[in-house]
């Protein structure tokens, strides 16, 4: 199975935070799951750090030594992800998670996320 982590989930799954279930801590260490986060997850937590709404010691190459640590590829920004927020409905107004969704729909993924709106697009999600 292919997944895209939430933002959250890879901040969570790297401080062995309490709030990320046991279930899901299984799924996103499956060796036979296929683990990716978005660059759109490193744009997030730098504006929030930049903001003072996020501590990241480390900043975003934190992020990026995270996800290299745990074998998570990353996935860059698509023209088809794009596209594909382009036509999404408004369920969610959050850009971030609209380009995470836009992105696990175009690539065939299953979301790792506790943002219940996901689901409304129809995107198979995982908590």
């Amino acid at each position: 199975m292919r997944i895209l982590l939430d933002t959250h989930a890879i901040l969570w799954l790297a401080l062995d935070s309490h709030e990320l279930p046991m279930t899901v801590r299984n799924v996103i260490c499956n060796p036979e799951n296929e683990s990716f986060v978005s660059i759109v997850s490193a744009w997030e937590i730098s504006i929030k750090i930049s903001i003072g709404k996020l501590q990241l010691e480390g900043g975003v190459p934190e992020f990026f030594s995270i996800a290299s640590a745990n074998g998570f590829k990353l996935l860059p920004i698509l023209q088809e992800h794009l596209m594909q927020v382009e036509s999404l409905p408004f369920f969610h107004r959050d850009p971030f998670d609209r380009m995470l969704v836009a992105a696990a729909i175009s690539e065939n993924m299953h979301v790792i996320s506790r943002d219940s709106q996901f689901g409304l697009y129809g995107v198979p999600c995982i908590w």
